[in-house]
């Protein structure tokens, strides 16, 4: 919102002495470094264009979100529950889910129109690693929303009791378990997680993912790919679930230097590969 200023003339002339001066100032720079101030006209043009450029890109997704959260929301209860159904059955049986030792998953909430993520993660709860080092079980970290500026982190549970309401009715790790506890999180975990199972509004066949606006994903995502790098781990697979209605046409969703792409796309009708990641372990 613009703000009016209002400045009271008590001492014009100082004030025009000021401006005189000021002016001189920047005269006698443009003089001696022309190359300077060209620069910093520049820098601000360019400054204004990346500006307008991203408030453009802003509002394309604003409408997309609008969008897509009607079509959602129109969805039939029937068609909703069959591909829920279909969604889950094909991670279960996906050569890199089966393979995967520790993931990250969201909890899916039906007031948001997720898909479903319930048999995926009583599968995993029902046969829990131990001590991280069981061959048929996987360890389990799920997010927890710290603050209201994109900071969450990904805690470690053992059943669907450690999960909590929080504000919003979104289950979410309580931060301690019944022992008082601290639930490891898996930014300071000593090995690397293998998956994430990414919820979102809206996807496209090159990888691009629309999220909620808040940029909790994006921003956990880029930390902990830094934090991969770091520790020379493998990149783990970024697989988004998608009912059939959230795939648009590529080049629909707008994306910014922040938007962090995912390798492959679970839709009702099969698992979309797209990076090169995802063709080397999904087929």
């Amino acid at each position: 919102m613009g703000r009016e200023v209002v400045v009271l003339m008590t001492n014009p002339c100082t004030i025009a002495t000021a401006a005189a001066q000021s002016a001189l100032f920047i005269t006698r720079s443009a003089m001696l470094h022309p190359r300077s101030i060209a620069t910093m006209n520049n820098q601000d043009q360019n400054s204004a264009t990346t500006t307008t450029h991203l408030d453009a890109i802003f509002k394309q997704k604003k409408g997309l979100l609008s969008r897509v959260r009607k079509d959602l929301k129109g969805m039939d209860p029937t068609q909703r529950s069959e591909e829920d159904n279909a969604i889950q059955s094909l991670v279960l049986k996906a050569p890199w889910f089966k393979s995967c030792k520790r993931l990250c998953a969201y909890i899916s909430c039906s007031a948001l129109r997720e898909v479903d993520t319930l048999q995926v993660l009583s599968e995993i709860l029902q046969n829990p690693a131990k001590d991280g080092h069981s061959q048929m079980g996987k360890k389990l970290y799920v997010p927890r929303v710290e603050d209201r500026n994109s900071h969450m982190r990904m805690l470690n549970i053992s059943s669907i009791d450690d999960l909590i309401a929080n504000s919003m009715n979104i289950l979410e790790p309580a931060p301690v378990d019944a022992d008082g506890k601290e639930r490891e999180d898996v930014m300071l975990a000593d090995d690397p997680v293998d998956l994430f199972l990414l919820p979102g509004l809206a996807f496209d066949k090159s990888g691009r993912r629309l999220g909620r606006g808040g940029g909790y994903y994006d921003t956990f995502l880029m930390k902990y790919q830094e934090l991969a790098n770091e520790r020379k781990w493998k990149q783990p697979l970024l697989v988004a679930l998608s009912y059939s209605l959230q795939i648009m046409d590529d080049g629909v969703i707008p994306v910014t230097p922040n938007d962090v792409l995912v390798d492959a796309l679970v839709s009702p009708s099969g698992v979309i590969p797209i990076s090169p990641a995802a063709l080397e372990r999904c087929l």
